[in-house]
């Protein structure tokens, strides 16, 4: 939906990550499909000042809901709201059938984390940051992610001695990126997603945890 001063608002259907460039620039844009990343066409049709509202949603399940302010140089950056919404997402955003069962096998080793924190929307949410082309399989112990454009793999499961083991193959070790955002995460007291914001420029698109200057994670843009 797009709004402008002095106009009705104007509800956009078909391929609306085209946007609407009649009647631009307009006030505020509010998506209702989720997105990966943010239409960089959107950013064109709405005035400097104006704002962005959108569901973020990646291929492994995490969410979250982006607000912007369009800055004068053509950039934009705000935080997630608190509002736990999300969309269908749209159709060239959304992810590539689910690949069969794997039995995997790779580089094993004891897991830092325990895969269950997936099973947390904020959790999840800031794993996916860390692997934004791999999906998700499984939950709890067992999880697997596999990464749609290398093909890696990782799989977790229960230590019969204690604790998670994980065995990875490919040229990503994604529980290794995984747990890393994951820390990274519980070290800041395990936040909801309104402690993350995102900031788009013509460059890059990256969410950060805190603060711009904090930890941040690109978006497949």
């Amino acid at each position: 939906m797009l709004t402008r001063a002095g106009y009705a608002p104007t509800l956009v259907t078909g391929d609306g990550l085209l946007g609407y460039d009649k009647n631009a620039e307009y006030d505020r844009l509010i998506a209702t499909c989720s997105v990966r990343s943010i239409p960089f066409l959107w950013m064109w049709q709405v005035r400097d000042g104006g704002t962005i509202t959108a569901p973020l949603s990646g291929w492994m399940g995490g969410a979250a809901f982006a607000h912007l302010t369009l800055g004068a140089d053509g950039t934009a950056s705000g935080r997630f709201l608190r509002d736990d919404i999300s969309f269908m997402t749209a159709r060239p955003h959304g992810p590539p059938p689910m690949p069969s069962a794997y039995l995997v096998t790779g580089d094993a080793r004891e897991s830092r984390v325990d895969p269950g924190v997936l099973d947390d929307p904020a959790g999840l949410f800031a794993a996916q940051l860390a692997a934004p082309s791999a999906v998700r399989l499984g939950g709890g112990a067992e999880v697997v992610l596999w990464d749609v454009a290398t093909g890696s793999l990782a799989a977790t499961g229960l230590d019969p001695r204690g604790g998670w083991t994980v065995r990875q193959r490919g040229p990503l070790r994604l529980w290794d990126a995984v747990e890393h955002a994951v820390l990274t995460w519980q070290a800041a007291g395990s936040p909801h997603q309104s402690a993350y914001g995102l900031t788009v420029t013509e460059e890059r698109q990256y969410v950060w945890l805190g603060d711009p200057d904090g930890p941040n994670w690109d978006l497949p843009a």
